[in-house]
């Protein structure tokens, strides 16, 4: 049985440029928690109503099992790219050391 059974790890966005990065800035903290069989699921929101229930708050939104794994995003209510808070100032993606402590903290 894979990780995939137990681990639902997604990254919700919009066409916002930083969607892609965000993913692959998911990949290198996957492997060094042990975790690089994990899929990244890929969820492109296209309309307002895609928003309801999704826990987006602005495109990329990473999540595991349904909870955003930097929980300082307000709920957005329109199709919109996210702004992170990283050491360097506020960024459209987290630096590539943040994922792996929010992962860690949620379990992974």
């Amino acid at each position: 049985m894979g990780l995939e059974a137990f681990w639902r790890l997604r990254a919700v966005g919009t066409e916002c440029p930083n969607s892609d990065q965000a993913r692959n800035r998911l990949e290198d903290p996957l492997a060094a928690l042990g975790r690089k069989e994990t899929k990244v699921h890929m969820r492109l929101l296209k309309t307002l109503s895609d928003i309801k229930g999704s826990g987006f708050a602005g495109s990329p939104t990473i999540t595991v099992d349904g909870a955003d794994i930097f929980p300082t995003g307000a709920p957005a209510s329109e199709l919109a790219c996210r702004v992170y808070q990283t050491p360097h100032g506020l960024a459209g993606t987290p630096t590539i050391d943040q994922p792996t402590e929010a992962l860690k903290k949620h379990g992974l």
